[in-house]
């Protein structure tokens, strides 16, 4: 009997942001699955994924330039699928979604999900599967629902906190909810009483290649690195207020904050307000292929999030996985699944969230003490191969799609 074969959907694939995602496909691919991905946007510049693995799938987007046939398709909805369909997604639209663009994401993600419905028909599809929960999630129900495909979601962070308008709905219609961080799961549970045998913990599986060895000398200046999107979740304004009293304490550093984002002129305009100009640079965005070369030169690898007042959060940021692979000292926040990573003092340094003081001491503590800093980074790194095996975890996975119905794998 052939096995299943599974549509992916995505808003951007690949993304530079989501390395774990392409790591998901290939890994699939390559374990046999028949697979296939859709986003709905269109595709990324080419230096954006500069240095990106090859998809080992294949890919079909709609992107923009595809509204005018999307709309023409929504206006035959009754025609192809019945008056319940168009019911449905009158349902699916009228709802409080947490924001004006959830709001337009979920409304082009409705309007795809019917376009898809119709090619996933005629390609044979067997089974849906979004790896976020909010716009891919909503396209994958809405294919589901008019075709009767099941279809199911991965449930993270930010797509989840706080929960769109449709996440309740999309829990128990879903054939089972992958989570990657146990954090996550009694969250979920709340939201849809009497579902937890759908949800699943299966950890992201990154490329466990050995990587370069962060010699991390602890010489003064120490150097400090930060790597992310700059948005509200990751804190660090909270990392430059931590600067300002490390150099206070006389310590000697240079702040490395690598990325890009929506929040970058504000931290720009924070350091130059706290005369850390001379200390902290900001590169921008690093493209994939110079990312080791970032983890290879630093001394302490710094991942600050926060849960902001909308209760928006991080699960656990791949970037602290790849770091640990480096053999490079972490110190973070205990915010959401970070500390089943990073337990404090053994795999690094673990601090309360949006504490300046509480972030510095650690970064000096670190820095002080070469030998244990390198001692938990060892630990962390053995971790990190143990819990994060792309083969191992994606098998699961893989279970999960040959046996949707099986309860809690994972959780055992």
């Amino acid at each position: 009997m052939a096995g299943p074969r599974v549509a992916y959907i995505l808003l951007w694939f690949p993304e530079p942001t989501q390395t774990f995602v392409l790591n998901e496909v290939n890994t699939l691919s390559k374990l046999g699955l028949d697979l296939k991905v859709y986003t709905l946007y269109g595709p990324r510049p080419p230096g954006r994924v500069a240095g990106m693995a090859s998809a080992a799938a294949p890919v079909r987007r709609i992107g923009v330039a595809a509204s005018g046939a999307l709309i023409k398709e929504l206006a035959h909805l009754r025609k192809h699928w019945g008056c319940a369909a168009r019911t449905f997604l009158v349902q699916v639209l009228a709802r409080p979604w947490r924001s004006l663009e959830t709001a337009g994401e979920a409304f082009w993600a409705a309007l795809a999900g019917v376009h898809l419905a119709r090619l996933f028909v005629a390609e044979g599809i067997t089974h849906i599967h979004a790896p976020w929960a909010d716009g891919p999630a909503t396209a994958a129900w809405v294919a589901s629902h008019l075709t009767g495909i099941p279809f199911s979601f991965s449930a993270r962070a930010g797509d989840i906190y706080p929960p769109d308008g449709a996440l309740t709905e999309k829990i128990r219609e879903a054939a089972f909810v992958r989570t990657n961080n146990r954090t996550n799961i009694s969250y979920l549970a709340s939201l849809a009483a009497g579902e937890m045998s759908k949800f699943h913990l299966i950890y992201n599986g990154i490329s466990l290649k050995e990587g370069r060895v962060a010699p991390a000398p602890m010489v003064p200046p120490l150097r400090i690195l930060a790597l992310g999107r700059f948005v509200r979740t990751k804190g660090y304004d909270v990392l430059l207020r931590a600067a300002k009293m490390l150099a206070a304490m006389g310590l000697e550093f240079q702040l490395t904050l690598a990325g890009s984002g929506p929040r970058g002129v504000q931290l720009k305009y924070l350091a130059w307000k706290l005369d850390l100009r001379p200390r902290v640079s900001f590169p921008g965005f690093i493209p994939y292929d110079r990312v080791a070369d970032l983890f290879s030169a630093a001394d302490i690898f710094v991942m600050p999030c926060v849960v902001h007042s909308s209760n928006d959060r991080d699960g656990i940021p791949n970037v602290i996985m790849e770091a640990l692979l480096h053999r490079l000292p972490v110190v973070a926040t205990d915010v959401s699944g970070i500390s089943e990573v990073i337990r404090d003092r053994e795999t690094g340094l673990l601090v309360p969230q949006k504490n300046a003081a509480a972030l510095a001491v650690a970064i000096k503590t670190m820095a002080e003490d070469r030998p244990a800093a390198i001692a938990m980074a060892e630990r962390g790194r053995d971790l990190v191969f143990r819990q994060f095996d792309s083969e191992e975890n994606h098998r699961k996975m893989l279970e999960l799609f040959n046996n949707p119905g099986v309860p809690q794998l994972g959780l055992k």
